[in-house]
């Protein structure tokens, strides 16, 4: 799956509306549909179906034989493409008091990383003469620059997003990366941390050829990152939250560290 790449547009068919292209490195052929399709355009390329994540059920717009085709021949399988239902997929009652609701993340809808700590981590690939490691093989929505202590996003709890500043950096540092850039809006909103994010073997994978490392970095973590009590045999790279309200961000945006916790312990959301 980390062959499959998106992309963003405006809409050539409706004005003032996005389009989302998926396409298949190294595959002609590509699907592009409306990134916040209408309920019409569901109605006529989509069924409303139940659909299981980790064994929690909810529901999914199933789209269309002629657009999942694309993904079955290239898996080999039959794959469908899901956009997420209108029943809310509703946080446990400790998350924000569970009347928040996100999509379909395995736990949080959001994953921010420490750029020192990708930087720390790569200096034990260094040591063992291992492939250095780009912050695509751990799938952050967002990874900060400028907080200078590899591993202090283990204590935050909270961070305040705010404009592009001439001001020198701030104790949080500043957006460094997204895998979506995006126009701001105006005002400062806080992104909630939650929970350390616990790992898979997935970061094993390169996300440039597929091709799967049998040990690294997942020998590595396991050996100096289990530090999380909620969930002892995984290691943790990276943090996740939720935000109180929507807004869209962009690169070069301010964070700061409004809070920090030595709380943090691994749950699902659900």
């Amino acid at each position: 799956m980390t062959l499959i790449n998106t992309s963003l547009a405006p809409s050539t068919s409706t004005p003032g509306t996005e389009d989302l292209t998926i396409s298949i490195k190294g595959e002609s052929k590509a699907v592009t549909i409306p990134a916040r399709p209408t309920t019409s355009w569901l109605n006529s390329n989509t069924t409303l179906s139940e659909v299981e994540i980790w064994g929690a059920k909810t529901d999914g717009y199933v789209y269309s034989d002629n657009i999942n085709s694309t993904f079955s021949k290239f898996f080999g399988k039959p794959i469908k493409l899901v956009y997420k239902g209108p029943s809310p997929r509703i946080l446990s009652p400790e998350f924000l008091g569970g009347k928040d609701s996100t999509l379909f993340p395995d736990v949080m809808p959001l994953l921010v990383a420490n750029e020192a700590s990708l930087e720390e981590l790569n200096s034990h690939m260094d040591k063992k003469e291992s492939k250095r490691l780009t912050v695509e093989r751990f799938r952050p929505n967002i990874i900060v620059r400028g907080d200078s202590t590899a591993w202090s996003e283990d204590t935050w709890k909270t961070l305040r997003i705010s404009s592009k500043s001439a001001d020198p950096v701030p104790a949080g540092g500043i957006i460094d990366f997204m895998f979506d850039n995006a126009t701001r809006s105006p005002g400062a909103f806080d992104i909630d941390i939650k929970m350390r994010c616990a790992r898979c073997q997935v970061p094993n994978v390169d996300p440039n050829t597929a091709e799967k490392d049998k040990h690294e970095p997942w020998d590595t973590l396991v050996g100096y990152r289990r530090v999380d009590e909620g969930i002892k045999w995984k290691p943790c790279f990276g943090m996740l939250g939720l935000t109180k309200r929507e807004d869209v961000i962009e690169l070069g945006m301010r964070v700061e560290v409004v809070e920090r916790t030595d709380k943090h312990n691994y749950k699902t959301g659900f």
